[in-house]
């Protein structure tokens, strides 16, 4: 099975899931957990612990996310408390997404085994459910950062969706698709095993296919920088995210919430409230 040309090069996928794996005690050295790291990531992502180039950086908390000129900036929020109707309430920040022109990359990370990694097995689970659960196809492959998995899953092409679609956007939809009601959408799933950590990058959009807006999502995951932290986690728990102090700052002057959104090179940077 082939989606189109190959590169060389909230269960993490779907949400973190704490298997009955027992949480490290703060007092256990991770002597091991280096090697857990892919060789072929030896560049970058780093851990906080690492020697690691100067760059500017969003501090997201367990997060450090690389800026540079094009780069936006969103945090994804996961309902904490919801009101009778199941509208959410509060929430708490479990994902950053980095936009780039028609490219978007989502970063999560998550506590992992201080002796192994888990991308393995969540590569695996994440293929199960997308054949099983999206009715979509899968293929595992080799990238810049070791074994990764393509997934092209169907995307609904609702008359609703259609509407909240830019004209320039749905006009380049073959008319095919919008007959059959779906679009192929396809998918990436890129992992790297850290020292007592895991981080999974989603990539969507032109970055697919287009290996220059490729280029600038990768430049930014190679730059991430991982704070795991001393407290004992169960493996697949959500390192805690926050929001960037300069976030909390370009929204004081109307936003009482959460901020969403951030460009850092943007002169008065779009905030959106969360709810």
């Amino acid at each position: 099975m082939a989606f189109g040309r190959r590169r060389q090069a909230e269960e993490p996928a779907e949400g973190p899931e704490v298997t009955e794996e027992p949480a490290e005690t703060a007092e256990e050295a991770p002597a091991e957990a280096g090697s857990a790291k892919a060789e072929s990531a030896a560049g970058g992502p780093w851990d906080s612990e690492d020697s690691f180039p100067e760059l500017q950086r969003l501090d997201f908390g367990a997060l450090q996310v690389p800026v540079a000129p094009g780069l936006g900036f969103q945090v994804n929020f996961e309902a904490t408390q919801v009101d009778e109707e199941g509208n959410p309430l509060d929430g708490r920040p479990v994902a950053v997404l980095v936009q780039y022109e028609e490219s978007a990359m989502q970063l999560q990370v998550f506590a992992a085994p201080k002796r192994s990694g888990i991308w393995d097995d969540v590569r695996r689970e994440t293929a199960k459910d997308i054949q099983e659960e999206a009715q979509g196809q899968t293929q595992e492959g080799e990238g810049p950062f070791g074994s990764e998995l393509l997934a092209m899953v169907p995307a609904a092409l609702t008359e609703e969706v259609l509407a909240e679609m830019p004209p320039e956007v749905r006009e380049q939809i073959p008319a095919e698709f919008v007959e059959q009601g779906w679009a192929p959408q396809i998918i990436r799933f890129l992992g790297v095993d850290g020292p007592r950590w895991f981080l999974q990058a989603v990539v969507q959009g032109a970055a697919i296919e287009d290996e220059e807006q490729w280029q600038v999502l990768e430049d930014v995951l190679r730059g991430v920088v991982v704070h795991r932290g001393d407290a004992p986690m169960p493996p697949r728990e959500l390192l805690e995210l926050q929001i960037p102090q300069e976030f909390s700052e370009a929204g004081e002057d109307g936003e009482e919430e959460a901020v969403e959104t951030f460009d850092p090179f943007e002169r008065g940077p779009e905030i959106t409230e969360v709810r």
